[in-house]
């Protein structure tokens, strides 16, 4: 059945496909359009660096009215994200727009890795870390850089 919402899916996969944004990829699972896997690689030169980062993203027909609930399936410690995986980001909630694409979730929930938000916290023990202890906080986003190594195959 085609409907706009899986329409746009297909769009957002066809561009995805031609014209990748670096450190992201994402695909739908077992023919289902409206349930995607995604990965995004830890940034460059940051503590993330390394890290192979897997998600899920679930649709529903609101699609691109409504944005998609994105989450974790890997380990995570990071003041934006919830133990369960879920994220806390302006544009995942309050600040969603149709104009956003599967590309341009990922490329927002890669950079929040980076440029965190502590007073929005999901974590509060990560948000703690970052703002006073930051070689503890680097310490521990290492650990899960090396986690998501053994994560990947699952």
């Amino acid at each position: 059945m085609s409907t706009p919402s899986r329409r746009r899916l297909m769009r957002d996969f066809k561009r995805l496909q031609d014209d990748s944004p670096s450190g992201i990829t994402a695909a739908p699972s077992d023919n289902n359009i409206m349930q995607w896997q995604a990965v995004i690689f830890g940034p460059d030169d940051t503590p993330w660096e390394g890290g192979t980062f897997r998600l899920k993203l679930e649709f529903s027909e609101e699609y691109p009215n409504k944005p998609p609930k994105v989450s974790f399936v890997s380990a995570m410690f990071h003041p934006n994200v919830y133990n369960d995986g879920s994220i806390c980001l302006d544009i995942l909630q309050n600040q969603w727009s149709p104009i956003y694409d599967v590309a341009a979730i990922l490329t927002s929930i890669q950079s929040l890795l980076c440029d965190p938000n502590p007073n929005s916290p999901a974590n509060a023990e990560a948000a703690r870390l970052f703002a006073e202890n930051k070689r503890e906080y680097n310490r521990r986003v290492k650990d899960v850089v090396e986690r998501s190594w053994e994560d990947v195959g699952a």
